[in-house]
């Protein structure tokens, strides 16, 4: 009788070849992920580059002279709705006590300077003794100081900027108007010079009219008149600015 063939035993599965495959797929899926976010990236990094945290395009004067207080500011002159809580806190910012010059104290800053919320944003008003030389429209060195701090917060913002020249009776002048747009334009002409661009300024005169009133609607110190606001228009309408 014929012996019987030994079955011939089959070689083991490799089964590391399931598990190597499925490696491979998903490799494969993770490679095509990373290339299709690759592509999206290239349109969010220009817009990146252009804006920052959302407070308007970047000027090459402005760009690398804000430090952490200016942006501060910025944040919160984008936010007219907050401004009544932290007017305070907007002039600390802009003007804190180690860089006030001897001339300008710290009691004279807060008595002269106001921030107050417009519809259309925020604006930083300053009364003519702050500013100019007594009974003139020209700026005075500390006036010069005092503006000059608002240029690094300016030159980050691409918002429109309106700057309003106001008078009282006691000045000593003829013709309110032409006081009141000289000293505007006078604070103008300087941020234009300090680099702030022209085109994104306008200029009002408003003479003697529009006295300042308390929430009562009573006058109050008339030197509070004699001043020049300065209005930022960060409330954007939809579409934002040009």
């Amino acid at each position: 009788m014929a012996k019987k063939k030994k079955k011939e035993k089959c070689a083991p599965l490799a089964l590391w070849l399931v598990t190597f495959s499925d490696l491979m797929t998903l490799l494969l899926t993770f490679f095509v992920l990373l290339l299709t976010m690759a592509s999206m990236d290239n349109a969010i990094l220009t817009t990146v580059t252009l804006t920052t945290a959302d407070l308007g395009l970047l000027e090459k004067r402005g760009s690398g002279r804000v430090n952490v207080k200016e942006r501060m500011v910025i944040q919160l002159m984008n936010k007219p709705w907050e401004v009544l809580n932290k007017k305070n806190r907007i002039k600390d910012l802009l003007y804190p006590d180690d860089i006030l010059p001897d001339e300008i104290k710290k009691s004279d800053l807060d008595k002269n300077l106001d921030v107050l919320a417009k519809p259309d944003g925020v604006a930083l008003v300053f009364t003519d003794e702050l500013l100019f030389i007594p009974g003139g429209s020209e700026l005075s060195e500390r006036g010069k100081f005092i503006i000059d701090r608002l240029v690094p917060m300016m030159t980050q913002s691409n918002a429109p900027i309106n700057v309003a020249g106001y008078t009282d009776e006691t000045d000593n002048t003829e013709n309110p108007y032409e006081l009141s747009g000289d000293r505007a334009l006078a604070v103008l002409s300087f941020l234009v010079d300090a680099g702030v661009p022209n085109k994104r300024f306008s200029l009002s005169a408003y003479g003697d009219n529009f006295p300042v009133v308390d929430e009562r609607g009573r006058p109050v110190d008339s030197a509070k008149n004699r001043r020049v606001e300065i209005l930022l228009k960060t409330a954007r309408p939809i579409g934002g600015y040009q």
